[in-house]
């Protein structure tokens, strides 16, 4: 079973799904690592009595947080009643009892939020149109409120926001991204940034980033490369001039994954998931 077909007889559902990933060896599962897909699929296993997978639309890494991420898993149809054990009471959504029962299952560093049935033609990852994620500061001189410290990076510099929203403009656009990607087999580094701007309340700082798509650690690597260019360390058109670049640049270190959160994912209209799938597909290629 892929994450692009469904086998006949299965079930595709919709997953909506948050998870604090301190603790979490990132989203793919991996042998002898505690991952966020890993523990859902075991939690999804039980539930179903049938071995199943699931399919992200972003696979974070290791202790990036997600507030609005979205994934997908086929289930056989005949493993539906397995997860019933009372049928919802009137006016319930159909999965209400399979998000309760799921719930019991599942560690309290993760939850899945909603459950119902794909529309046809719908992958959480190649049917998406773009990614949101927000990356969090604080430059207080204390740091970071213990409630919020596992969510939020501590900056003991102030930063000079102008600055940082100039420089992101620059990169803003469909572009080779290879400075800002950590090295993959095969994977295409070229993207297109919509949103790639800044906001401050008090000592927060938010750096609010979309795109189609992201490469390996590349909302970090663009936070990171920003921060230099706040501190007045870089300038705007260095930060420019790195989009001509062709591979992972050293000029800079990655922000820590901490102040990193996924936090919504958009989809086009039903009638228009299965020729979205096509267009993803050549964009992963060219």
């Amino acid at each position: 079973m892929t994450s692009q077909t469904t086998t006949s007889g299965d079930v595709r559902l919709r997953l909506d799904i948050a998870y604090d990933g301190t603790d979490f060896a990132g989203w793919a599962t991996q042998a002898g690592q505690r991952t966020v897909a890993g523990v859902i699929d075991d939690a999804l296993t039980t539930v179903f009595r049938t071995p199943v997978r699931l399919w992200a639309a972003g696979r974070t890494d290791t202790g990036v947080h997600a507030t609005g991420q979205v994934a997908h898993v086929d289930v056989p149809a005949a493993a539906l009643p397995n997860a019933y054990p009372r049928s919802p009471r009137p006016g319930d959504p159909e999965f209400l009892p399979l998000l309760r029962r799921l719930g019991r299952f599942l560690p309290t560093d993760v939850r899945v939020l909603e459950i119902a049935r794909a529309p046809a033609g719908f992958d959480a990852r190649f049917s998406a149109l773009r990614r949101h994620y927000e990356y969090r500061l604080s430059t207080a001189a204390y740091g970071v409120q213990p409630q919020q410290a596992r969510y939020i990076t501590a900056w003991p510099r102030e930063l000079d926001l102008d600055a940082m929203s100039e420089a992101s403009r620059g990169l803003v656009g469909l572009n080779d991204f290879a400075a800002f990607c950590r090295y993959r087999t095969g994977a295409t580094t070229i993207r297109d940034l919509q949103r790639l701007d800044w906001s401050r309340d008090g000592d927060l700082i938010t750096a609010h980033v979309s795109a189609d798509a992201f490469c390996w650690q590349m909302v970090r690597s663009l936070v990171g490369a920003l921060l230099a260019v706040g501190e007045h360390r870089r300038t705007a058109q260095w930060c420019r001039e790195l989009l001509s670049a062709t591979a992972r640049s050293s000029d800079f270190a990655a922000a820590p994954a901490q102040g990193l959160t996924l936090v919504g994912v958009d989809y086009p209209p039903d009638d228009e998931l299965a020729s979205r799938i096509l267009i993803t597909r050549d964009l992963r290629t060219r």
